[in-house]
């Protein structure tokens, strides 16, 4: 047939409708199944015209209706959904950071239920603070006089530089001056807060007395930010958090300190160093210090400002502090994963599922990888070759960045096909599954897959794999 003759060939919307199964019209809405039909009809329209279709049956109704069946279920399925990590990356940024514990996920459970006491205090019976749901909290585990919660580190830093610091001077180390993911940079972010920026030191080496000589009656504020994924090795000099609290106590400035991270329990003990936790911060003597909620502490996004009552409150009044609060989800995990750390450190790493992740003993992996092999291997057959192999894991999230934890891998070496489109099939998949490839094999991480996911990544390999 030439073209005229195919497109006239194409069935009308309502034959193709006819002919989509009664179940699959109870599951998906009439508007979805008739607009996936449409376009259905014109993917396969667009085909015809560019000459890559010329067979009559690729164009029956029942053609065009399993075509648009699988769009329809396709465009139904949330675009936000569930990910096993198996790359061994602790805090994967894409993959929506820290893990939440069964105590938050309970909590948002429970608060979605119905209404809750967000701004109400119920033994008044007066508007309440909804930042009272974890301010005693986060004063308790910390140290510090007063805490506010934003709805991320970024925004807790803007609120703390546009409150203390808009038209002035704020001093910083220019080998702080970074960048991390997202494009998030410190000086535009300064900026952006009505701060001026006003650099000191060079890029590997700043002295107290940099920032001593920088001072004008102008400066409002000293600031030491967090490195995140970026260190400077060999040949340095960094001004110290007590350096700069000495300073500021001699002249009456105020220090911030933007942490990230944000440690709330010493993991020294299991031999993760290079990050200090909160509590030292402000025990040093920091005015101000920012973290963020789903890093390090294991909970939810948020960015989280604790410090001296006198400078929070005042960021506690900024008319920005409402552009940028939580709302009652983010609110009843970050409460729930506070809680946890009012036990004992044994029992909070536990109950954390990202430091339980960044702890967890090398022959518990050695054990979980030696399973999941053996597992494989029995489902796999002699299609794919499955072996162990040291590797290592990382933190991620611009966390811990010199920090390599020793792992054990599985390595799967298909017998022939591409490692990328086997990849590609898990990521697309029901559960999704993110991997990493190495030397032609794809490398699963044990450390980041949680126990009871373990039976849907054996389902979803073998569903996958080998690719015919």
């Amino acid at each position: 047939m030439d073209t005229h003759q195919l497109l006239r060939e194409l069935p009308p919307v309502d034959e193709v409708l006819g002919l989509i199964p009664a179940a699959a019209k109870q599951s998906l809405p009439h508007k979805v199944i008739v607009d996936q039909i449409r376009t259905a009809i014109a993917e396969i329209r667009k085909q015809v015209l560019a000459g890559q279709l010329a067979d009559p049956e690729d164009l029956t109704p029942r053609q065009v209706a399993e075509l648009a069946l699988k769009k329809a279920y396709g465009y139904w399925q949330p675009n936000l959904r569930p990910v096993i990590n198996a790359t061994g990356v602790v805090l994967h940024t894409n993959l929506g950071r820290a893990v939440l514990s069964s105590q938050a996920r309970e909590a948002i459970y429970i608060i979605t239920k119905g209404y809750s006491n967000l701004e109400l205090d119920l033994e008044t019976g007066e508007r309440g603070s909804r930042y009272s749901h974890v301010v005693e909290l986060l004063c308790q585990l910390t140290g510090a006089e007063a805490a506010l919660v934003v709805n991320n580190n970024a925004a807790a830093v803007l609120l703390a530089l546009n409150t203390l610091a808009q038209g002035k001077e704020v001093i910083v180390s220019r080998g702080q001056l970074v960048e991390i993911g997202g494009s998030f940079r410190v000086p535009e972010v300064m900026s952006a807060s009505g701060a001026r920026l006003v650099e000191v030191g060079t890029t590997n080496k700043t002295y107290q007395r940099d920032y001593r000589k920088a001072i004008t009656e102008d400066t409002a504020l000293l600031l030491k930010v967090h490195p995140s994924n970026y260190r400077i090795m060999g040949f340095t000099q960094e001004t110290s958090l007590e350096d700069l609290v000495a300073l500021g106590a001699e002249t009456g400035l105020p220090v911030m300190e933007d942490l990230g991270s944000g440690f709330l329990v010493d993991l020294r003990p299991y031999g993760i160093t290079g990050e200090p936790t909160v509590q030292e911060e402000i025990k040093a003597g920091a005015d101000i210090v920012t973290f963020s909620g789903d890093k390090l502490l294991g909970g939810p996004q948020a960015g989280i400002i604790v410090g001296k009552k006198k400078y929070v409150d005042q960021m506690a009044k900024n008319q920005l502090t409402r552009a940028l609060r939580v709302d009652k989800l983010t609110m009843a995990a970050l409460e729930a994963t506070l809680r946890a750390y009012l036990w004992e450190p044994e029992q909070t790493i536990e109950m954390v599922p990202i430091l339980k992740m960044l702890t967890v003993k090398s022959e518990i992996l050695q054990k979980r990888a030696a399973t999941l092999a053996v597992k494989l291997q029995n489902s796999l057959e002699d299609k794919v070759q499955v072996s162990i192999e040291p590797g290592v894991s990382q933190a991620g999230g611009g966390s811990l960045p010199m920090l390599e934890l020793p792992t054990t891998l599985v390595t799967l070496r298909p017998g022939g096909g591409r490692v990328d489109k086997w990849a590609a099939r898990l990521r697309q998949g029901t559960p999704a599954v993110m991997v990493r490839i190495a030397d032609g094999k794809l490398v699963l991480d044990v450390r980041t897959v949680l126990e009871e996911e373990e039976e849907s990544l054996l389902e979803a390999l073998a569903d996958c794999l080998p690719l015919s």
